[in-house]
């Protein structure tokens, strides 16, 4: 694999110049098209109407949107202007976006109106209530000392902060010379991008990407699809995922194809778009394929373009994986594997294998990333056919987790290898499996939940004891999580209680759907939680009638 040693905004500028007029970014719903060239020159305004706010190289941007027309702009000006865009997941709530504007060390937050029930510029004002009164620029916020510009991806106005429309404008009457000084400034192994993942400590952490890292990631992606500038990829994705960013924009960019993007999933969407733009490709997790095959409207769409694509976040059922390939001619259609750490992808299936190897595998190691099967206890590597933990090394590996050094060095060790904490194992051939998740991980319709995180909150509801949470198995969504919770003595409550005390507070989809109350937890000889029995009795109960009441 011959790596590309650019940054992301150089390898935006030498595509618009060998593609000016080509299709880069489509949002097919309201015919919003940006060619290559154009987009470049709005990435550049952008950049330097950042400069002209008072941003500087290195600085933090937060964005906190949905996949508004704007979301990559804001990816490629900050990078052209050496700072480091930290993506929001859009169903944050109150709690988690605290942590996160401190623990990231946020310079400035760009937000849309909000999403679902979450108002994020209600909730913006509640944490930050200086806004309301300083001026724009000379934000003075006690809770958060870094924080000085908020920008509202939108046209109306905010008291205190920008608006999207203004920050363009004051970069189309700014020089370039600065900006270009920086450019010349910047290397491939700068941070460029910064993601947010829990783990078990339940403390999220800030995963440092660079330049290198998800371009090449994106470029050895789109080659095992062999994608070309001819390809059309719809991408209903969330950007602020690195589904979305890395697999999708990544892997576009690097082979100069376009993406079609919706702001939100919505199955009916997606079949419009593959149709209207001829889409050669779609992205999605299990869940989102079942629901586009399984759409009353499926049959009235033309599908035929299609020829590839990712499946990724949960395993997928044969019989949707056959579904795919036969009624929305997705032959080439790949699995990938990985995590954020890894920028994300370290094994993919190829165009060509067949369909056992595609539901069963998550198939062979990306070019120039090592992946091995390693023994926990050991270190060593595992023969074929044993069991062991996934780590791999490479050009993917992370810069590390931002202000967290003793975390780092738990997740990679002295020799380079990035330990998963997922254990799989490989066949003769190069193929590896998942086998175990060895973090508790709950993957909800390819959302991970983080059982220690909920946990963490739970213990704050008053009359809550001990806490664990488990997933319990759905057809839906693969899991869900699972409540096991012992009360304080002389203490009543039911599961809606618990449920009403995590709405606008945790992100919906981390909310316990199964709220069982016990007097104990199975332990070991030792003291230890026994999570596997507890997610044995939670499939049981959920079984029951009225188990979710």
């Amino acid at each position: 694999m011959t790596y590309i040693e650019k940054t992301l905004g150089g390898l935006l500028r030498e595509k618009a110049e060998q593609q000016p007029d080509r299709d880069f970014i489509v949002y097919p719903d309201r015919n919003l098209r940006f060619s290559y060239a154009d987009f470049d020159r709005r990435a550049d305004e952008l950049a330097r109407g950042l400069l002209a706010m008072g941003l500087k190289k290195g600085d933090h941007i937060g964005i906190w949107a949905t996949n508004v027309p704007d979301w990559n702009t804001v990816l490629f000006a900050a990078a052209r202007a050496g700072m480091v865009l930290v993506t929001i997941n859009t169903g944050y709530k109150l709690h988690e976006l605290e942590y996160l504007l401190k623990q990231s060390d946020l310079k400035c937050l760009m937000i849309i109106d909000g999403w679902r029930d979450s108002d994020y510029v209600s909730m913006v004002y509640e944490l930050v209530p200086e806004l309301k009164t300083a001026p724009r620029g000379s934000l003075n916020a006690e809770k958060f000392p870094f924080l000085e510009y908020v920008v509202y991806a939108g046209q109306v106005k905010h008291r205190g902060m920008y608006s999207m429309s203004e920050v363009l404008l004051l970069g189309r009457h700014t020089g370039a010379g600065e900006l270009r000084a920086i450019e010349a400034s910047l290397a491939p192994d700068d941070v460029v991008n910064m993601q947010y993942t829990s783990g078990t400590t339940g403390f999220p952490k800030g995963v440092m990407l660079t330049h290198r890292n998800i371009i090449n990631n994106g470029l050895g992606i789109g080659d095992n699809m062999r994608f070309t500038e001819e390809d059309i990829v719809c991408l209903p994705v969330p950007l602020f995922h690195c589904f979305g960013l890395v697999l999708g924009m990544m892997a576009i960019i690097t082979h100069g194809s376009c993406a079609a993007i919706l702001e939100w999933f919505d199955p009916l969407l997606v079949l419009a778009t593959v149709q209207k733009e001829r889409c050669t490709a779609v992205y999605g997790v299990p869940t989102m394929f079942i629901a586009e095959l399984g759409h009353p409207m499926f049959k009235m769409f033309d599908l035929s373009s299609l020829r590839t694509g990712i499946m990724a976040g949960s395993p997928c059922p044969i019989e949707t994986m056959r579904q795919v390939i036969e009624l929305m001619h997705m032959k080439e259609i790949t699995i990938c594997y990985g995590l954020t750490e890894s920028s994300p992808v370290m094994t993919q299936t190829r165009y060509d294998d067949d369909l056992e190897t595609r539901v069963e595998t998550v198939g062979r190691a990306l070019p120039g990333v090592e992946v091995s099967i390693r023994d926990r206890e050991t270190g060593e590597e595992c023969p074929d056919g044993v069991h062991g933990e996934f780590c791999c090394r490479g050009y993917n590996t992370m810069k590390g987790y931002y202000k967290m050094p003793e975390e780092t060095a738990r997740c990679i060790d002295r020799e380079g290898w990035l330990h998963s904490g997922d254990l799989g194992v490989r066949d003769g051939s190069g193929r590896f499996r998942v086998t175990v998740r060895i973090k508790d991980i709950i993957i909800r319709g390819g959302e991970n939940i983080y059982p220690k995180e909920i946990e963490d909150f739970l213990y704050t509801m008053p009359g809550i004891r001990d806490v664990q949470v488990v997933g319990i198995p759905s057809e839906k969504y693969g899991e869900e999580a699972g409540a096991f919770i012992i009360l304080q003595p002389d203490v009543s409550m039911g599961a809606e209680d618990v449920r009403d005390f995590c709405r606008g507070r945790i992100s919906r989809f981390k909310i316990p759907r199964y709220v069982f109350f016990v007097d104990s937890f199975p332990l070991t000889s030792s003291g230890k939680i026994q999570k596997y029995l507890l997610r044995e009795i939670g499939a049981k109960k959920a079984a029951e009638p009225g188990a979710e009441a």
